[in-house]
């Protein structure tokens, strides 16, 4: 079943890359319609949105892109750092790395290669061409559609697998996925490490964050009724991409 979701256009492709911040207006969690959609959403300090590029390389790129970090910012509408980062005529936003440094270079590569690459932290290269056992993060679903997966602070997979047609990289959540070599994905951990161990310590700070407080009604099911410890689900595999199907309109009489 296709996620509706996916069936929406990227930020990128409707607007013109910039890195500068734009205005970004909160919906307070209702649609267009004024009714609430999501729970829980008001209020919070006015934010800027920065527009990432998760395409590190693009596919039809025959020389390594060489790319030197400028500033590693704050972005508050995501997880983990990103990086400022310039090479040639043009700037962009990527995310950071755990180890990434102002004045580090960087290299991102499309070209899959027979032998194991010997890469730095930061960059990217298919995961076809990455010795076995390489920790990475930001992996494409799909050749040149962007990073899809391990994006959030501190997150990282694991190249499990290789062939010359696929690859097994297992997740965080433990769940293995099998893509194509030639999705690109950048080595090291994401940055941000600490993110899960911080201390709200008090409720204004999540009404700064745009939280509103729960209505009291939810309580944890535990017992019989609780969490079971299932075995994992089988691999998934990502060798066909789904084209968006045409809108169906029907016709009634009234």
């Amino acid at each position: 079943m296709t996620n509706k979701w996916e069936l929406r256009p990227k930020f990128s492709d409707v607007y013109e890359y910039t890195v500068r911040p734009l205005p970004f207006p909160r919906t307070g969690g209702r649609g267009p319609n004024g009714r609430i959609w999501n729970h829980k959403r008001a209020g919070g300090h006015k934010r800027r949105f920065r527009m990432i590029d998760w395409q590190r390389a693009k596919l039809e790129q025959r020389e390594d892109l060489l790319e030197k970090v400028d500033k590693i910012l704050y972005d508050p509408n995501r997880s983990a750092r990103i990086a400022l980062v310039a090479g040639g005529e043009t700037k962009r936003y990527i995310i950071a790395t755990a180890n990434m440094k102002e004045g580090d270079i960087i290299r991102s590569s499309a070209r899959l290669s027979k032998t194991a690459v010997r890469a730095s932290e930061g960059d990217a290269y298919p995961v076809g061409s990455l010795p076995i056992g390489s920790i990475v993060n930001c992996i494409e679903k799909f050749p040149g559609d962007g990073a899809y997966f391990a994006r959030s602070a501190g997150v990282t997979a694991q190249l499990v697998r290789k062939g010359e047609e696929q690859c097994v990289l297992r997740l965080p959540s433990k769940r293995e996925i099998i893509v194509s070599p030639l999705c690109q994905a950048v080595l090291g951990r994401v940055s941000n490490v600490d993110h899960n161990k911080r201390v709200i310590g008090k409720a204004g700070r999540n009404r700064w964050l745009g939280f509103r407080p729960n209505s009291g009604r939810w309580h944890r099911k535990d017992g019989r009724f609780g969490r079971k410890i299932r075995p994992l689900k089988p691999p998934r595999v990502y060798s066909v991409k789904v084209k968006p199907s045409a809108p169906v309109y029907k016709m009634t009489l009234s």
